[in-house]
């Protein structure tokens, strides 16, 4: 019985934890926020790619603990005022359009998601940084599509323009544009001012000519009434003149007066009316040419937005192109400067580490020579002895003898032959071997030997040169000098 209520009470507290738990791990989403879920995600995204997160309006959601976790995106909006100055229209004219424009996180299906890839954990000022330079840039695009008269005139297709334009890439990062408000529109060029004008000039002058019309028809009508009245009296003074005879002559003098002074108020609006129709037209005129210097003055500054300010962008564009070509000459120069430094260095530490050997070298020789530098000086010698000799025999190396005709006459009184003599003389013309070493501070000891004249070895040089001298040649020694 106990152990049955145990497991009863174990079971109760596993159900009340489980309970807890998934108490603690289910959230719900407000309707002004957006819950999003990521981690591990079933579901398709598309073929071949699986969920990065799951967005929820409303409702709430289930959050495995470890293999999930979850944010919130708040969808309070958030208004940007844009201050554009300077955007080019389609006539080149730089426009100045400050407006404000309120965006948010947008609930429709698949934009939420892109929400979730690119601001979950940004700040509302970052998203505000961020909607406002792509706003900057789209709607300088839009401006730039437009003529400054239907940016001025039509707001409705502006607005249009810039709904089409921005939300589109407004929605690849999550957003949607909620409202925009045109505050003003002005340019520097002054053309806007100068359609204003016009159109109030073009106004006025319609207003001062239906004007005259009207004041020209009250004056003929006056006149045509004064006109009907007279006529009716002169009917009615006709009657009596037919009926007073006495008084005839006198209504006759008097007609005739009153149709004179008739003619003359005639003559007098007649010229009042053409005068004053005149002064309107002189108005008119003079307002057509006040409009016409506005249209020059409008035409001035297009043509100074179309040929001045290109030229002006080409001189910037050209000085920067040369401070570019400037800049890449000394970086070369600076490059070529520095490669010569390292490798004059490189050759510095190369010509360094030779000496430093030659020098650790030479003082083994002497370490190996008992500490006595005359006696590895003489090794020094000894080891360079085979090339003194090689420059001794270059002496005469180039020497060319086809042939060599001598007239020996015997013996002379020291007892010497021609022949020696000529033997003697050329090995005498070699450089002495302790001659050459001495050119170069260099004493060589005695043990090497000296070039001392030695008769017999010339004696015998002379009867070598006899055995191989043929027939002719030794009858050429009696009768040739030498050649």
């Amino acid at each position: 019985m106990n152990e049955l209520l145990i497991l009863l009470a174990g079971f109760i507290l596993l159900l009340f934890v489980t309970l807890f738990g998934y108490a603690t791990r289910f959230k719900r989403c407000s309707s002004d926020r957006i819950l999003v879920v990521y981690g591990k995600i079933s579901g398709k995204k598309m073929e071949g790619t699986g969920l990065s997160a799951k967005c929820y309006h409303g409702g709430g959601s289930f959050i495995w603990p470890i293999i999930q976790d979850y944010q919130y995106l708040d969808l309070t909006p958030v208004p940007i005022d844009i201050k554009l100055e300077g955007a080019l229209s389609q006539q080149n004219i730089r426009v100045n359009t400050p407006s404000t424009f309120t965006v948010g996180i947008s609930t429709e299906p698949g934009i939420m998601e892109n929400a979730a890839e690119r601001l979950l954990g940004l700040s509302m000022t970052e998203i505000q940084d961020l909607a406002k330079d792509i706003i900057f840039g789209q709607l300088r695009v839009v401006i730039a599509t437009m003529p400054i008269e239907e940016i001025n005139a039509d707001r409705e297709k502006l607005i249009e323009n810039i709904y089409s334009g921005v939300e589109v890439e407004l929605k690849k990062i999550g957003l949607r544009l909620i409202n925009v408000n045109i505050q003003d529109i002005t340019d520097a060029s002054g053309y806007i001012d100068a359609l204003g004008k016009e159109a109030a000039a073009r106004a006025i002058n319609e207003a001062k000519i239906r004007v005259a019309e009207q004041v020209r028809d009250g004056e003929t009508g006056k006149a045509e009434a004064e006109r009907d009245q007279r006529i009716n009296v002169a009917n009615a003074d006709a009657t009596a003149v037919e009926g007073e005879n006495k008084a005839g002559v006198r209504i006759a003098q008097s007609s005739a007066y009153r149709r004179e002074q008739e003619a003359e108020a005639q003559r007098l609006a007649t010229a009042a009316e053409k005068v004053k129709s005149a002064q309107a037209l002189q108005e008119a005129y003079a307002a057509e040419e006040q409009a016409e210097r506005e249209r020059a003055k409008r035409e001035q500054a297009t043509q100074t937005a179309n040929i001045i300010v290109p030229a002006e962008i080409e001189k910037r564009r050209i000085e920067t192109l040369a401070e570019a070509d400037a800049e890449k000459i000394r970086r070369i120069k600076k490059g070529e400067a520095d490669g010569l430094f390292a490798m004059m260095q490189a050759e510095g530490e190369g010509l360094k580490a030779i000496l430093t050997k030659k020098a650790e070298g030479f003082a083994e020789i002497v370490k190996s020579c008992c500490g006595s530098p005359d006696l590895a000086a003489l090794m020094l010698i000894t080891e360079q002895l085979p090339k003194l000799v090689e420059e001794q025999v270059k002496a005469i190396s180039n020497l060319k003898i086809d042939s060599i005709t001598v007239w020996d006459g015997g013996k002379k009184g020291d007892g010497k032959t021609q022949t020696a003599d000529f033997i003697s003389g050329l090995i005498g013309s070699l450089p002495p071997l302790h001659d050459l070493t001495k050119n170069v501070g260099i004493q060589l000891p005695e043990f090497l030997g000296k070039l001392t004249e030695h008769p017999e070895l010339a004696e015998k040089i002379r009867d070598e040169i006899k055995s191989t001298t043929p027939k002719t040649a030794d009858q050429d020694l009696t009768d040739s000098p030498i050649r």
